[in-house]
């Protein structure tokens, strides 16, 4: 691998969200927030069921007009406000189990976002990851953006 590059099991998405930490880490944890920002492509809305605790499982349905795609895993680190580290299972990971890390830095008053979901088997499979956590991440920004405004109103 070249110096730089990216292994081609993983991928990275970075995002300064302007929220605390606190903030950010309690969206990953919360299924009522989690319905409006894990809606990547077509995804109208998500549920959730999160048992957010080393060794608790979560199964997050992502709902389109047409489809649902189920996802499901296990909590292996859980550290507010820092910190999460989980298995994601997914028809889109061949329902094997892939790992999401999700650091969260403060960064004079927001808070940079940092995901790695990585043990992918195919470069496809990271391709269509890193499109949808792309969006996923602008989509919880915007969340806790209009969160912010209507509290300010």
């Amino acid at each position: 691998m070249a110096a730089g590059e990216e292994p081609r099991d993983r991928l990275v998405i970075r995002k300064i969200i302007p929220a605390s930490r606190e903030e950010v880490f309690a969206a990953w944890i919360d299924p009522e927030s989690i319905r409006d920002w894990m809606c990547p492509g077509e995804t109208i809305t998500a549920e959730a069921r999160l048992d957010p605790r080393v060794g608790g499982s979560y199964r997050i349905v992502m709902k389109s007009p047409t489809r649902e795609f189920d996802h499901t895993g296990e909590y292996l680190v859980v550290e507010p406000p820092t910190k999460l580290v989980f298995t994601w299972i997914s028809n889109s990971t061949g329902n094997q189990p892939t790992l999401v890390t999700v650091e969260l830095f403060e960064r004079g008053g927001a808070c940079e976002l940092v995901l790695t979901h990585e043990r992918f088997t195919n470069a496809e499979a990271v391709r269509r990851h890193q499109g949808g956590w792309g969006q996923i991440v602008d989509q919880l920004a915007a969340h806790l953006a209009n969160r912010s405004m209507k509290r300010k109103k």
